[in-house]
């Protein structure tokens, strides 16, 4: 099973990085980093600096067919910058269009909004994001975390990073249906 993970190169929530980094590492999977620009992403602690992350392949140059799943880490920063890039909302509205899931956790849903994939969804994210969910035709919930099949892929969400456990699961079991089935 390999995931990409998809980050704009500043502002990324650390923990909605590294945590479900290593329950694909843990699960036998290879995650590869994904950014907008080379060299290195920024991790934060919500305001703070934490950690930099090396950038294994640009999303203008990636290939969605030598992926099973997408991830997306929140972070406010983070997919508000992703938003703004043409090639990563290209990428992620590719995962859509050739039926791979789709993980995303806390903000990350902009990123989503913005790719004009989440009409007719049900999902959740973290709560400031429900208007934004709404207006873009999705129905927002708040739930741990929500496995939605209605539509051309499975998209599974989660609200924050205490939710984790229970999205590292649900992407994982849906990740590697679709790595069993190459």
């Amino acid at each position: 099973m390999r995931v990409a993970f998809l980050t704009a190169p500043e502002g990324v929530e650390q923990v909605e990085l590294t945590d479900p980094w290593e329950a694909v590492r843990a699960s036998g999977g290879t995650p590869a980093l994904l950014s907008t620009a080379p060299g290195k992403v920024q991790a934060f602690h919500h305001l703070d600096k934490a950690d930099t992350f090396p950038v294994d392949e640009l999303v203008g140059e990636a290939d969605i067919e030598t992926f099973d799943g997408l991830v997306l880490p929140g972070g406010v920063a983070n997919p508000d910058a992703l938003r703004q890039d043409a090639k990563a909302v290209a990428f992620v509205r590719d995962f859509f269009a050739a039926g791979k899931p789709v993980a995303a956790i806390c903000h990350a849903p902009w990123t989503l909004v913005e790719a004009d994939v989440v009409r007719g969804r049900t999902l959740t994210s973290y709560p400031s994001l429900r208007t934004d969910i709404r207006n873009a035709g999705g129905e927002w919930v708040d739930e741990e975390v929500k496995v939605c099949s209605g539509g051309p892929n499975v998209l599974i969400t989660s609200r924050k990073p205490d939710d984790l456990p229970a999205f590292n699961e649900a992407f994982l079991a849906e990740f590697g249906r679709v790595s069993g089935d190459r």
